[in-house]
């Protein structure tokens, strides 16, 4: 498994609380429209407006709810149909892209909302996860089931995140003029299953099932500032499952450079014999008794000419054992008392034994 942040949230769903996630990552092919139309248009075409707290959110949306945030306390807000005539006028002035929201009734803007959001190609939840979101609210523990929910809206993709977190930070201010509008967050939930978590087919229209699409909105819109944040101990465990899988690559590559270094040790072992002979060396030359040039030579066998320049070299011979000692008949005379030996400087000493040359190794 690759290891990115869906993959591990993925993966804590599944152990902590035995839900199940299918990949969503897999690139499908979007419908892309041309033109300024705003309903019916995905999400990347529609002009879109950056909100630091929320990012990228359609400007239709934004400017829609700066509209009906300030007429919170209209009674039926959201439940309460607006005129279809209308509507339709609203429709098409925004398609051909001239707003005027300015003089628009709160009821109409109200179902111009949940039109957009019931019209867009791809729902803000994608199908993918309504199972896994229904399995979630049915937890019994409370904190499992919060947990659970903000996890899996951290799996929904940027553009709906962003889109689906604005709406229900304006739709928990609309539930908290209560009061004044009768629009409860149970209420809201209940207006927007159609248009958020619509019911794929009859089997899911049950009582029990959709009383689960309305407990999964409301538990958004009582709770938005939870809504897409990756809790702090799933943070810790992507930044040790990033660290581990580096470790494991790196002692991936060392592992592989010691069987590269085997295999070629391997391979001089098995060189036939006759390649592995003794190659032959090449005689080195002698070192000359001549004095030394100011330059020093690149190859030095001794540090002895460095230190010493006035003693001659004399490493390069060794005396010769087959050859008999046969000295002069005036060093024999020297050599007839010890007090005479003593007298011997080492050069002369040197000069009465006999010498043969060597090769250098």
């Amino acid at each position: 498994m690759k290891i990115t942040d869906r993959n591990v949230i993925r993966f804590h769903l599944q152990v902590l609380y035995g839900i199940s996630v299918k990949n969503t990552e897999k690139k499908k092919g979007r419908l892309v429209c041309s033109g300024t139309k705003v309903f019916g248009a995905p999400l990347e075409n529609v002009s879109r407006r950056y909100i630091p707290e929320f990012g990228l959110v359609p400007c239709f949306l934004v400017d829609a709810c700066s509209l009906l945030l300030d007429r919170a306390g209209t009674v039926g807000l959201f439940r309460k149909p607006g005129s279809l005539p209308r509507i339709r006028v609203l429709r098409a002035k925004f398609n051909c892209g001239e707003e005027s929201l300015s003089t628009a009734h709160p009821h109409d803007v109200a179902t111009l909302v949940k039109q957009f959001c019931r019209e867009l190609p791809e729902p803000l939840f994608p199908p993918e996860l309504h199972e896994a979101l229904l399995k979630a609210q049915a937890l019994s523990d409370v904190q499992d089931r919060m947990a659970a929910l903000q996890l899996l809206s951290c799996l929904l993709p940027a553009r709906s995140s962003s889109c689906l977190h604005y709406l229900f930070d304006f739709l928990h201010k609309v539930s908290q003029r209560c009061s004044d509008n009768l629009m409860t967050s149970s209420n809201l939930a209940t207006v927007f299953v159609p248009c958020l978590l619509p019911p794929p087919n009859k089997s899911e229209m049950s009582e029990a099932r959709l009383e689960l699409r309305v407990l999964v909105l409301r538990t958004f819109m009582e709770r938005p500032h939870l809504f897409g944040v990756i809790p702090k101990a799933v943070i810790d465990s992507m930044e040790y499952f990033m660290n581990v899988h580096k470790l494991k690559d790196v002692l991936k590559k060392r592992g592989n450079r010691k069987t590269h270094s085997l295999k070629v040790k391997q391979c001089t072992k098995t060189v036939p014999w006759i390649q592995s002979k003794p190659k032959v060396r090449p005689v080195a030359s002698v070192p000359t008794r001549s004095a030394p040039s100011g330059d020093e030579p690149k190859l030095r066998r001794s540090l002895g000419l460095k230190t010493f320049p006035n003693i001659q070299l004399f490493r390069a011979c060794v005396p010769n054992a087959d050859q008999g000692y046969r000295p002069s008949s005036a060093a024999l005379e020297n050599f007839d008392t010890a007090e005479n030996i003593s007298l011997l400087t080492v050069v002369e000493r040197l000069q009465l034994t006999n010498w043969r040359r060597r090769s250098w190794p």
